[in-house]
């Protein structure tokens, strides 16, 4: 099991980096950190990966429709 690290660094430190990220930058760091603490996060891409590779996925349009 993992050790926990503990580092004097405060959530609003934390907020002002995440701000002057780039977009890319930010939107790959919520993604690692969704990965990270949320394990159905994986396993909900998982299942939408498997989905898609079936063929069993539906169009915006389809979803959607005018």
């Amino acid at each position: 099991m993992a050790r926990a690290l503990k580092i004097g660094i405060s959530a609003d430190d934390v907020i002002e980096a995440v701000k002057d990220m780039k977009k890319k930058e930010r939107e790959t760091f919520l993604e690692n950190l969704l990965a990270a603490t949320a394990p159905e996060y994986l396993t909900s891409i998982k299942e939408a990966r498997a989905d898609y590779k079936a063929g069993r996925v539906k169009t915006h349009g389809q979803v959607f429709p005018k």
